[in-house]
């Protein structure tokens, strides 16, 4: 087995290599019907990305690698201990002669099992490709050596990891509850504040207002698309659902759809639109700024545009931002469906209105507040970034035998931490 890099590593000269299917015996799991796997129950069913619910029956007992057999994660490792069911995406490893557990599985994870998958379409792994693959190892007493180290030492990696991802987390919530105060209260210290009769709104500044959506935007949905009325003669692209996403537009790769002339006005965008998810993640949203023209929009996305002077889209957009994370957006759909704001729901809404120059304000100051957030998610990310590159290089040296782990000294460890 050659390493992710593509080159057989050098090994100690005591060590072998030997065939996977030598050291373990590989079998797929067995199938399983989604409607078996449960939200609680006895046993676990693992798949090939880890813990997929529960049912009432057992495949396995003991301690187990797993890899997982199909799709885009295919050799993703993981680990299973006790009594579980194994599905059939997943490919059970059961180490022989009470090989450590720990080794063999980082031992796999290094080999990089899914440069093996056989098909493009749908990546698969076959038990017996893996099986004739050739790993390093090495003597008994140094396997368990290996297991013990790499338990301890991406144990503590792991750990800094969840504090970084942590604080991530909490930096979310610190801009949503930014966001929050500054759309429902202002900027405005011990301002006088009145009840309103919207529970999503609660209590705002006495001397705001709260006229509904149709009278401060207009809202139209985007074009239906209709394959069959595709001609050619009129090609435009157009916005999905999927291109908005939270304060950014994709506008790489647009598809095309025929629009002609005389519905330019209903459904080409103009610079300051504010664009919002119908369906998928409910009222998440974009402000459309011109980057291409003409650009149309799909019916899965509702266009807003200002029906006033004194409306300034950014506060809206932060508005929008509030309640769609407050969930008031998914719980307007119908009960026990899939959550969907029509138009109609969404004109009769009402927001919060300051004054224009405080609605000004309030978007600047927000503006200014999630971008040194930003930065801040930035540091984290290449920290954790940092990290996972850390635990993969360490993995790495110790099951190939460039860093003896009886005598290794982790010396990068306090930079790590301070990370």
């Amino acid at each position: 087995m050659t390493a992710p890099n593509g080159r057989r590593p050098e090994i100690p000269r005591h060590w072998t290599w030997q065939k996977v299917k030598h050291l373990a015996v590989l079998k797929s799991g067995e199938a399983i019907t989604s409607e078996s796997i449960l939200g609680s129950g006895d046993y676990p069913v693992y798949g090939g990305n880890g813990l997929r619910g529960f049912t009432s029956r057992f495949t396995h007992s003991g301690d187990f690698i797993l890899i997982g057999r199909q799709g885009a994660l295919c050799g993703n490792i993981n680990y299973a201990s006790g009594e579980f069911w194994a599905s059939e995406h997943a490919i059970v490893v059961n180490p022989r002669d009470k090989l450590p557990v720990r080794w063999l599985g980082e031992v796999l994870r290094w080999m990089n099992l899914n440069q093996l998958s056989v098909s493009a379409a749908q990546p698969g792994l076959s038990v017996q490709v893996i099986g004739n693959q050739e790993l390093p190892v090495p003597t008994p007493a140094e396997r368990c050596a290996i297991a013990d180290f790499l338990d301890r030492e991406t144990a503590r990696i792991d750990e800094l990891i969840a504090q970084k991802e942590k604080l991530l987390q909490l930096t979310e919530e610190r801009k949503h509850a930014e966001v929050t105060q500054r759309v429902m209260r202002g900027l405005t210290p011990g301002v006088l504040l009145r009840d309103t009769a919207a529970d999503y709104l609660g209590r705002i500044p006495a001397h705001w207002t709260t006229p509904p959506i149709y009278a401060r935007y207009s809202v139209a949905l985007g074009k239906m698309l209709d394959a069959r009325q595709i001609t050619g003669a009129f090609l435009l692209p157009y916005l999905r659902n999927v291109d908005v996403q939270w304060d950014r537009i994709n506008t790489d790769d647009l598809p095309q759809m025929d629009i002609s002339p005389e519905e330019y006005d209903r459904f080409l965008l103009r610079k300051g639109d504010l664009l919002v998810c119908e369906g998928g993640e409910v009222g998440r949203c974009s402000i459309w700024t011109g980057d291409l023209s003409p650009c149309a929009y799909q019916k899965a996305l509702h266009r807003m545009r200002p029906l006033r002077s004194d409306e300034h889209v950014r506060y809206m957009f932060y508005t929008l931002a509030h309640v769609a994370a407050s969930g008031y957006f998914a719980a307007s759909g119908s009960p026990n469906t899939i959550p969907h704001l029509t138009a109609e729901k969404l004109r009769v809404f009402r927001f919060p209105k300051p004054s224009l120059d405080e609605q000004i304000q309030i978007s600047a100051h927000l503006d200014a507040y999630i971008a040194s957030l930003r930065q801040t998610e930035g540091a984290i990310q290449r920290a954790v970034g940092l990290l996972k590159e850390h635990r993969t290089a360490l993995i790495s040296a110790a099951v190939t035998g460039q860093i003896d782990v009886r005598t290794y000294r982790n010396e990068p460890k306090t930079v790590l931490e301070a990370t």
